[in-house]
């Protein structure tokens, strides 16, 4: 049916450009607002769908007019709308202040997605993917459904992007991070999970569950463990306008050359060519280059 399913929340971004983050009792004039969906799996499939792979998508919308967005976003990428839940209530949001150095600070409001369960995944769907890729829900209940899918995979691939979650440590990440083929993580969650030295930390937990482990490091590229061992690769020069959805690019761009059959390394050569170019617009998804734009980058690099 399709070659990707993202599990994961589904968000309306609101985007709150300003001079700079606010700190205790301080009032900062926002410069300019703009709003797109969002949400981390969701990021990522929509990413992959811009590139030409065939994604689809599970999770809650609300009945509100952001659900429908988020919806419409989504056929925007070819990305398969036909397990998207619309519950009744509103949609998860996403309050982001960015300054001027492309940095920022999050505010969620899950709305529907605080109500997400195992009951909400089709699991013939679900496991006639080549690979499903997971990644956090703000609250306890709709990420324990999430911790339940390796329970329906079978043999089949898992990826998985904990975020902030990584903060609760392995433990409480250990259903998932014991059976994923692919971990996505920034250096500060690799931190929190395996130590700051980022090197002995991807092998740590490579060694852990056998999956590949990709970490971002921002401007420096990323450090990436897998069947070849430990390797960096370079990043990418760019003009930063906004970090929103940075890591989420990354991993759309990493998974589309696991899909082409790409070393480790190349993969992630890739996934820092696609993050270079969504910090150059607001937003985690308007700065994703297309399927032709990342052929030229193939062609040229690869």
């Amino acid at each position: 049916m399709v070659d990707i399913i993202g599990v994961g929340a589904l968000n309306w971004d609101r985007l709150l450009k300003v001079d700079r983050l606010a700190g205790s009792g301080e009032e900062i004039v926002v410069k300019n607002v703009e709003e797109e969906a969002g949400g981390s799996a969701a990021n990522t499939v929509a990413g992959l769908g811009r590139l030409g792979v065939s994604c689809g998508f599970i999770g809650p919308v609300g009945s509100d007019e952001a659900g429908g967005k988020i919806i419409d976003a989504f056929k925007a990428d070819s990305v398969d709308i036909s397990r998207v839940i619309r519950s009744v209530g509103r949609s998860g949001t996403v309050y982001s202040f960015v300054d001027d150095s492309g940095e920022r600070t999050m505010y969620v409001d899950p709305g529907v997605n605080d109500a997400f369960q195992i009951g909400d995944i089709d699991p013939v769907y679900l496991s006639s993917a080549k690979m499903v890729h997971v990644s956090s829900f703000a609250g306890e209940s709709a990420f324990s459904a999430v911790k339940q899918i390796p329970e329906y995979l079978g043999d089949y691939a898992l990826s998985f992007s904990p975020g902030f979650l990584s903060a609760r440590g392995i433990e409480y990440l250990r259903p998932l991070i014991d059976r994923c083929s692919i971990l996505f993580l920034n250096e500060k969650e690799a931190g929190a999970l395996a130590g700051k030295d980022v090197n002995r930390a991807v092998e740590k937990l490579h060694k852990l569950g056998g999956a590949t482990v990709a970490v971002t490091l921002g401007e420096k590229g990323a450090v990436v463990c897998g069947p070849e061992g430990v390797e960096r690769a370079p990043g990418f020069k760019a003009a930063v306008v906004d970090t929103t959805g940075a890591g989420d690019a990354f991993s759309a761009g990493f998974l589309y050359g696991a899909f082409k059959g790409y070393s480790s390394a190349d993969c992630a050569i890739v996934g820092n060519f696609i993050a270079s170019r969504c910090v150059q617009k607001m937003g985690g998804r308007a700065g994703i280059p297309n399927a032709t734009e990342l052929r030229i980058f193939e062609e040229d690099n690869l």
